[in-house]
């Protein structure tokens, strides 16, 4: 028995790709300034060239779209894959010893935040005034201590981390996060590549101290 298969349209789908991210990228413009609070979606679509009811049916509401837009600006594309399969991770696992594992990392941190910065701190700025917001940047704070744990648990099979896996995370997550770029890279004027050592330095000092 034949099964007829609905037809699938390579020109749609780029088409529908193309509009979804012409809306990411207004948002990501709108939602740092004004901001999120200030932006109703109707700017969003007049931004991305598009009908504000396109905007609806992609993302159903702004608290979608504002999610989306994080998940988006992490990670550099829209590709359906998990962190945990990501190419750096992979990398990282092949790596041995714990410096080099720390520097793997350090890069990737470094393209992450150079890349999503000013979303990331616009997001905290709103979750102080808007719930939907502040519910995200929670989601993301907690994404970041599971995604910790995993990478503590990782260095310490080495053995050369000394102190706890939920004391290595704690380090991890806080030394990770965007604003200790946006102070020492945007603020002070750091070459990233000195800011990609503070890193390396920092954690591997403090997770081969003895507590």
């Amino acid at each position: 028995m034949t099964v007829n298969r609905p037809y699938v349209s390579p020109r749609r789908q780029e088409q529908a790709r193309q509009t979804r991210r012409a809306i990411l990228d207004a948002a990501a413009k709108l939602f740092v300034d004004p901001g999120y609070a200030a932006t109703p979606l109707t700017a969003v679509a007049a931004e991305a060239g598009v009908a504000v009811q396109t905007v609806y049916a992609v993302f159903g509401n702004k608290r979608q779209l504002l999610s989306d837009l994080v998940d988006v600006t992490l990670v550099g594309d829209d590709e359906q894959v998990a962190m945990a399969n990501r190419s750096f991770v992979a990398d990282i696992r092949t790596l041995t010893g714990l410096r080099a594992k720390l520097t793997r990392y350090a890069r990737h941190l470094a393209e992450t935040h150079g890349r999503q910065v000013h979303v990331m701190l616009a997001l905290a700025g709103a979750a102080t005034a808007d719930a939907d917001a502040a519910a995200i940047w929670r989601k993301n704070l907690d994404d970041r201590r599971v995604g910790m744990l995993m990478f503590a648990t990782d260095l310490a099979a080495g053995g050369e981390v000394v102190v706890s896996q939920e004391r290595a995370a704690d380090v991890l997550w806080l030394a990770q996060d965007v604003r200790n770029y946006d102070w020492l890279v945007r603020e002070r004027g750091w070459p990233v590549e000195r800011f990609e050592r503070w890193f390396v330095d920092s954690v591997a000092a403090l997770l081969t101290a003895p507590d």
